[in-house]
């Protein structure tokens, strides 16, 4: 039987949620390759540098690249994802994944290892638009941020797993394993893509209800009275008349959420976690660690928090909901993001500052992973009306990408020309502001249906109140 007749005729009996998670986790997979391109790049960088003899401004170079890759793979997935599926495109990005592995892995040029980060940061930028979007539009609304919170928990591990083969591999100095081992889990995601669904609200989109009503049944348990209930709503989301570019032309309240997106975006990029993400092993030798050995192993010990701090969320992002947790992060990375520009300024200089300067790293990443990085694309995936979210979601991943190369490409000119301290106060500062966005634009949407915040949004109600239940 084929995956499209399963997906026709499989009537399993009541499944719980365990099969929620079973599909998430499959469709998690492009989070772990997600992970792994962002992880490799800083242990693989010392030996790039050493092989082709390159300078800071080429480092830079070969880092954001990825991320114009990234921004260019979001704009085309917008318009695959729509037309083809949500499914199609994630299977699309596991394909591109192969390739950019394989192609870094054989990179004989500074150039060629730049188009083939390039390839990289296409699937990079299909996935992260896709599958937050997939996992939202299957998931039941009690569960809904814990299932994106998970795809966020394995892009932290394949962050972890990166930094973990970096390790393994700089004892031989092997850049080209690192870089090319992604291509493993890019191959587990293709199988994987056969047991997948495709999302009910894209099928419902396509005019194809019948179909979207038996994915709901497999998903829902055969629970009838909810599937129905859940295809009512779908149904009212579908009357708007325009969608996409149109909708954002003609609707001033599809703007508003288009716009929240893209600052939510540059809030999680403007943290500064990605600085420490691609940068970890130079910001280590800033620290005072000196051997490759020490850098390497620091990297591990931030992968290692990032992720069990991310296991945090998953937990609590259902029950505190999405804005304490982001009050909390913000607080605690502009606070790190201070003392470690104080450090910085008053020299570093013993074990003692060394591993306080460490620990504050790991103290910012951990209240990263538990914050703005799940955050953020669980709300991004929220709050676009159904005929709109193709448009506005490509939108915030665009902006993401975009913020994250002006991240890469300016960090180390930053340091050159600011300094170190006022480079880490910067952050402090930016990370501190958006306590008060988040104070006046965004909105709590724990447990409320995706088209309840939709009526809400074109009710015209405040941003920051349109996870409110409505009534009727």
């Amino acid at each position: 039987m084929t995956a499209a007749s399963y997906e026709r005729h499989a009537t399993p009996a009541r499944p719980s949620a365990s099969t929620i998670y079973m599909i998430g986790g499959v469709a998690a997979l492009a989070g772990l390759l997600f992970g792994m391109d962002i992880g490799v790049i800083s242990g693989a960088l010392p030996f790039i540098e050493k092989d082709f003899g390159v300078s800071d401004r080429q480092q830079e170079i070969i880092v954001s690249i990825m991320m114009l890759g990234a921004a260019l793979g979001a704009c085309a997935s917008g318009s695959v994802s729509r037309r083809l599926g949500r499914k199609v495109a994630l299977t699309a990005s596991g394909i591109v994944f192969i390739a950019g592995a394989l192609l870094s892995a054989l990179a004989v040029s500074p150039e060629m290892l730049i188009v083939a980060r390039l390839v990289l940061g296409v699937a990079v930028g299909i996935s992260s638009y896709v599958a937050p979007l997939y996992l939202s539009e299957i998931a039941p609304e009690h569960i809904r941020g814990r299932l994106i919170s998970f795809y966020q928990l394995m892009i932290m591990g394949g962050i972890l797993l990166a930094y973990l083969t970096n390790t393994l591999f700089s004892y031989s100095g092997n850049w080209r394993a690192m870089l090319g081992i992604i291509a493993i889990p890019g191959v587990l995601l293709l199988l994987g893509m056969f047991f997948l669904p495709r999302s009910p609200r894209w099928l419902a989109s396509c005019g194809r209800f019948d179909e979207a009503r038996r994915v709901l049944m497999r998903l829902r348990g055969h629970d009838d009275k909810s599937v129905d209930e859940e295809m009512s709503r779908i149904r009212d989301s579908l009357k708007v008349g325009e969608s996409g570019w149109k909708l954002f032309k003609r609707n001033a309240n599809f703007r508003r959420s288009t716009g929240l997106g893209i600052t939510l975006q540059f809030m999680q990029q403007f943290t500064g976690a990605n600085v420490i993400l691609y940068y970890a092993p130079r910001i280590l030798e800033m620290a005072g660690f000196d051997s490759a050995s020490e850098q390497l192993w620091g990297t591990v010990v931030i992968g290692l928090v990032m992720t069990l701090a991310t296991l945090i969320a998953v937990g609590l992002v259902d029950r505190a909901g999405r804005k304490p947790l982001l009050y909390i992060g913000f607080t605690i990375m502009g606070l790190c993001m201070l003392a470690l520009g104080t450090l910085f300024e008053y020299g570093l200089e013993g074990a003692l500052t060394q591993y306080l300067a460490l620990g504050l790293l790991g103290t910012f990443v951990v209240s990263y992973a538990m914050s703005a990085a799940p955050m953020v694309w669980i709300l991004c995936s929220e709050i676009q009306p159904l005929k709109g979210r193709d448009f506005g979601v490509a939108c915030s991943t665009v902006t993401n990408w975009v913020a994250n190369m002006i991240i890469g490409a300016t960090f180390l000119t930053l340091i050159n020309v600011l300094g170190n301290a006022m480079t880490f106060w910067l952050y402090a500062a930016l990370n501190l502001a958006f306590i008060a966005v988040t104070l006046l634009l965004v909105p709590e949407t724990r447990g409320v249906s995706l088209e309840k915040i939709e009526r809400s949004l074109m009710a015209g109600r405040r941003l920051r109140h349109i996870g409110r239940p409505t009534q009727g």
